[in-house]
């Protein structure tokens, strides 16, 4: 609410067109069904266009087997990219702020992440803009008390059954009583080093496999004389590249397998994951399906 409400504030000057989307998950029963029918109210009396659309999350969850966080994600940002090549829009705000970031970089590194995966939330992402994302809770629930904004909020954040809940309310809370006002600037300032890494190391990636074409997976393969020319580093990055684009998991447990591989000879191979073997044949390392 706190967002749109800006955005209408700012429309005359930027010249954008503005529209709403909800999603209602379904994952709390009555209240879902009511924050649905807020939204869709909200923007009838502000004159906003709003899409609103249902999803059976806990059912996805299952058939997907990924957690109902991760399902809810990615049915929300592929109906958003949906919507936008239906309707000729050109972006898609969200309403994460600094904690949000906070709590993304946390989870990511209990979930053991590598050095880039610190980056945390990106202000821009493709079509994805985040203009709330130097905010604080705080001041955003300040504004709408100050503008009078009427809002609903989410009860399931007040549990810890999630691991994100857990994080926002148990573990943040708790180091900055001890280290006060100290987490979330050092999460931010670490989240900005993090970016700027990731970008360098996109360029010099780039660079790299542009000189070595062996390096590029593009053919399903990966020459392995070049890669022994790495460091490991470069190694586990090119590993995690090849990964992502045979659709697998890029676990730290399996880059080191990758990495040890190399060690070896000829003819040996690993199961990544349940359908992706790697094998070391002749000069390089092959990326296939397995039957």
């Amino acid at each position: 609410m706190a967002l749109l409400h800006l955005f209408l504030a700012v429309s005359p000057v930027v010249k954008c067109r503005i529209s709403a989307a909800h999603c209602n998950f379904r994952l709390r029963g009555q209240e879902s069904d009511d924050d649905e029918r807020f939204v869709i109210e909200q923007c009838a009396l502000l004159g906003v266009p709003c899409f609103h659309e249902r999803f059976d999350t806990t059912e996805k969850s299952s058939l997907w087997k990924k957690s109902v966080e991760e399902t809810a994600r990615m049915l929300r940002y592929d109906w958003f990219a949906a919507l936008l090549e239906t309707h000729g829009m050109t972006r898609i705000a969200t309403g994460h702020h600094v904690s949000d970031n906070a709590e993304t970089m946390l989870f990511n590194l209990f979930r053991g992440t590598s050095m880039p995966g610190l980056k945390g939330i990106r202000a821009m992402r493709g079509t994805i803009i985040r203009p709330l994302l130097l905010l604080h809770k705080a001041d955003i629930t300040g504004y709408l008390h100050e503008k009078r904004v009427p809002y609903r909020a989410d009860t399931s954040n007040f549990g810890d059954d999630y691991d994100r809940n857990f994080i926002r309310n148990r573990v943040i809370p708790l180091v900055e009583e001890r280290f006060r006002h100290k987490l979330l600037p050092s999460l931010q300032r670490l989240s900005e080093h993090a970016g700027e890494l990731e970008e360098f190391l996109e360029g010099h990636f780039e660079r790299l496999i542009a000189d070595h074409p062996g390096l590029s997976i593009a053919d399903g393969r990966l020459d392995v004389a070049e890669l022994r020319k790495l460091s490991v580093f470069e190694q586990k990055e090119l590993f995690k590249r090849a990964l992502q684009e045979s659709g697998a998991p890029s676990e730290a447990a399996v880059l080191q397998r990758l990495v040890s591989l190399l060690e070896k000879q000829p003819g040996r191979k690993i199961v990544v994951s349940g359908n992706l073997v790697v094998e070391w044949k002749g000069h390089y390392l092959y990326f296939r399906k397995s039957r």
